[in-house]
């Protein structure tokens, strides 16, 4: 059996598992793909993929071209770039792994913090032999608005509440009871984005998220707001983010997640001075990868003894 381990950027993979203990020939392929031909001609001939998140894309059509693809790992209980239905009826196993929610509220609060404090600025003035550059702003009496209060959501809250935060929230199931079991307070959209110091998003990417935050969304907030988002690029309208930005519209954005990923070395969101910025980090933790990859392994054995596990539906 022949196994590919996709898009290992830190080529750490092997050594989060035990992956001597499975009978295969394992290849670890640690650069993104150019494009779909690429991923058919680098991957022809494997048996089993184990795909990180949602790195590589793996709609029908390519399913259909990796004919000899069995099974199909994706660390995480979901991943919206393979197209399961196709999957299935190809007869390819989409099995899948645990995975822990906690690193990325952490990650959510370094980049608020980040840009609060000017972080980034200060940090290069420091590399540079400088001294401080900048007045940073303080979070204690500030509103924390969040976009989605999931179980993500809801850890996020919690933190703003002990700095001493107002927190309010909006999705379009979120209910004033369901909120208040959080110490939040249910809002209506557009007070949302007027009232918040602090927006963070925490929503799932779908028909009803993409673009959610556009242009008017985003003209409601403060001219001192901070934007956050770790949950997924495509939530925000790109062009009017960037063009909030330049137009200091808002004062800043902290973004974990892209349009494109990874993000292209001459996006326009690089040259930006209101920015704070990190490559899709927020699920990159120890504890995470020890969590993917084991139960990677243990899918793979599953499958060879013919009992696949944790199948996705």
């Amino acid at each position: 059996m022949k196994v590919a381990i996709l898009d290992d950027y830190q080529n750490v993979a092997l050594s989060f598992a035990d992956w001597d203990s499975l009978d295969a020939e394992i290849e670890v392929f640690t650069e993104p793909f150019a494009d779909a031909d690429e991923v058919v001609k680098r991957l022809a001939g494997f048996d089993v993929l184990v795909a990180m998140r949602e790195r590589t894309r793996f709609p029908a059509e390519l399913l259909a071209r990796l004919t000899a693809l069995k099974l199909l790992v994706s660390t995480g209980a979901r991943n919206a770039a393979i197209d399961v239905d196709a999957a299935r009826k190809l007869g390819i196993v989409v099995s899948t792994t645990g995975s822990i929610g906690y690193p990325t509220a952490e990650l959510t609060w370094a980049l608020i913090l980040a840009a609060a404090r000017n972080l980034p600025a200060e940090v290069r003035s420091m590399r540079d032999g400088g001294w401080q550059v900048g007045v940073g702003t303080g979070l204690n009496g500030k509103t924390l608005g969040l976009l989605g209060l999931g179980r993500l959501g809801a850890q996020v809250a919690r933190i703003g509440q002990a700095f001493g935060m107002e927190t309010v929230a909006w999705s379009q199931n979120l209910t004033t009871e369901k909120a208040a079991e959080h110490g939040v307070t249910a809002v209506p959209k557009e007070d949302l984005f007027a009232l918040a110091d602090v927006l963070s998003i925490h929503l799932v990417l779908g028909d009803r998220s993409r673009g959610l935050v556009g242009a008017a969304e985003l003209a409601a907030m403060k001219p001192t707001a901070m934007l956050v988002n770790t949950s997924r690029g495509p939530i925000v309208d790109e062009d009017a983010l960037l063009d909030a930005l330049r137009r200091k519209k808002i004062a800043c954005a902290a973004l974990d997640v892209y349009d494109t990923e990874p993000l292209p070395a001459d996006h326009p969101l690089r040259a930006l001075g209101n920015t704070v910025l990190t490559p899709h980090v927020g699920y990159v933790t120890r504890e995470g990868y020890e969590i993917f990859y084991r139960d990677a392994v243990e899918d793979i054995a599953a499958f060879q003894s013919g009992n696949p596990i944790r199948v996705m539906d």
